[in-house]
């Protein structure tokens, strides 16, 4: 073998090392200017109602996961009529006034009740794999005020397009029956059941602006942050036809 050879061959390693980084460097840019257009453009540039707006929906956002936040009832949905209120968490008290529903990895909900119990392999297989999916719901006397919630109104047709969409993620047993995990993280929310897999390309945050959508409220185009929701979350009647 040359002398000339045997320098050659460390140089195009080299280069080729330098072509991957390069390539690497470029998809991940591309990645996150794409995601942040996405993250700041709506998926509608005005919301159109022909119905007067009289139902609040809320959303609850704890900085990394969202909830949905509705009345328990009100004259024209009644949550009693599709799960048992005292029997959400442990203190079989019925009389609350909101309910917060929220979707998301099953395993990742039921072992991380505050992120100071994050496990990393949780996590990888939560954002990595497709996995089963649980539904939180917790019930509330008064709209929660320790984390940031805001709220909209829209027409009873697409408040009631919503608590289907909610009402439907939800796994039943052959009685009919929402399937409660006995598991929860206190004595005024559950877990139960939910339909779907999540992944990082569905996660928490993309079932809520799914959700919102069926109620013809704005959401961004990528909705997988929950900052991005809050950014986007306003009336469904501001603009006239």
């Amino acid at each position: 073998m040359s002398p000339h050879s045997t320098k050659s061959a460390p140089r195009r390693k080299l280069s080729s090392l330098k072509k991957i980084c390069r390539y690497f460097l470029f998809s991940s840019l591309s990645t996150f200017t794409i995601l942040t257009i996405a993250y700041f453009t709506p998926t509608k540039w005005c919301n159109y109602s022909q119905n007067a707006c009289h139902y609040t929906i809320c959303v609850s956002n704890t900085g990394i996961h969202t909830n949905i936040v509705v009345p328990v009832k009100n004259d024209t949905f009644n949550w009693s009529d599709y799960i048992s209120i005292k029997d959400i968490g442990s203190d079989a008290i019925a009389n609350y006034n909101y309910l917060s529903f929220g979707w998301g990895d099953k395993a990742f909900y039921m072992s991380t009740p505050t992120l100071a119990d994050l496990n990393i392999v949780t996590t990888f297989n939560a954002l990595f794999l497709p996995t089963p999916s649980a539904m939180h719901v917790q019930k509330h006397q008064v709209l929660p005020h320790n984390i940031e919630i805001k709220c909209v109104r829209v027409s009873r047709k697409n408040y009631l397009n919503l608590m289907q969409f909610i009402n439907d993620t939800f796994q039943q047993d052959a009685q009919g029956q929402k399937i409660r995990i006995p598991q929860s993280h206190s004595s005024y929310s559950s877990f139960y059941e939910a339909k779907g897999s999540y992944s990082i390309v569905k996660n928490c945050n993309n079932w809520t602006a799914e959700g919102l959508a069926k109620a013809n409220v704005n959401t961004p185009l990528w909705s997988g942050l929950s900052s991005a929701i809050a950014f986007h979350l306003k009336n469904s009647c501001e603009c006239s036809p």
